[in-house]
């Protein structure tokens, strides 16, 4: 029997809705992408698909490129959980849910606690544009700009990237009752590594959530505040 954590079956899409273009990543069509994704991946906590949708279209609507897929990641679930998620925008489909490793300074079972400090060994939160892959120490990888000032925008100086790692597997949970942990990047089953960096490499977003209440408050992109957002670190499309 083939395990649902893989590729979402197409029995999960919403047959009577036409694909949402690109350009229903706006205000007035935000409910419908949001009740197709949501009907495709019905684990996933909805308010928070709702934040990551949110915190997208207002970093397109700040000149971020439009995004096809979208990661969401949920660090209020444990680690024994699958709380990655990769949407394929466009069509609705849900491509991809699995396990992801937090910071071993995050927390042990759950996250707890994030940085934007190198060295702190801890993950990072808040909406990311994967960027190149290339092959490193672990592997097939995948670079990611933090788009948030003072919450991510030094996850390439920390070398924060999505990899594979042995040490994220459902063997690990039968074992230890959690996956390893990493030094604060997103780490992913080597199985699918390659599916993942293939996914949302070249400008995708990556949206990472806790509920931080400071962050939920601060965020130019939950408030879309175009002030908080004006900053160097923002990807221009073109």
């Amino acid at each position: 029997m083939q395990k649902t954590r893989r590729f979402s079956p197409a029995g999960l899409l919403l047959a009577v809705c036409a694909a949402l273009p690109l350009s229903s990543f706006g205000a007035s069509l935000d409910d419908q992408l949001l009740d197709r994704l949501s009907a495709a991946a019905p684990k996933i906590d909805t308010a928070v698909l709702k934040t990551a949708i949110d915190a997208s279209r207002c970093a397109v609507s700040n000149g971020v490129q439009m995004p096809e897929r979208l990661a969401v990641i949920d660090f209020s679930l444990p680690s024994s959980q699958e709380r990655l998620w990769i949407f394929d925008l466009e069509n609705g489909e849900l491509l991809l849910r699995d396990l992801v490793a937090h910071g071993k300074n995050s927390g042990n079972f759950k996250s707890t606690a994030f940085s934007n400090i190198e060295g702190s060994y801890q993950s990072s939160i808040g909406l990311f544009q994967a960027r190149e892959s290339y092959y490193g120490k672990h592997g097939y990888s995948l670079r990611l700009d933090g788009l948030e000032p003072g919450i991510n925008d030094l996850a390439r100086q920390r070398a924060i990237v999505i990899h594979g790692a042995d040490y994220v597997n459902e063997d690990w949970v039968s074992k230890y009752g959690r996956i390893g942990r990493s030094h604060g990047c997103p780490a992913v089953d080597n199985q699918i590594v390659k599916r993942v960096v293939d996914n949302l490499k070249g400008g995708q977003l990556v949206f990472k959530y806790y509920p931080d209440q400071e962050w939920l408050h601060s965020s130019g992109f939950l408030k879309c505040d175009n002030k908080t957002l004006a900053g160097k670190n923002l990807q221009k499309s073109g």
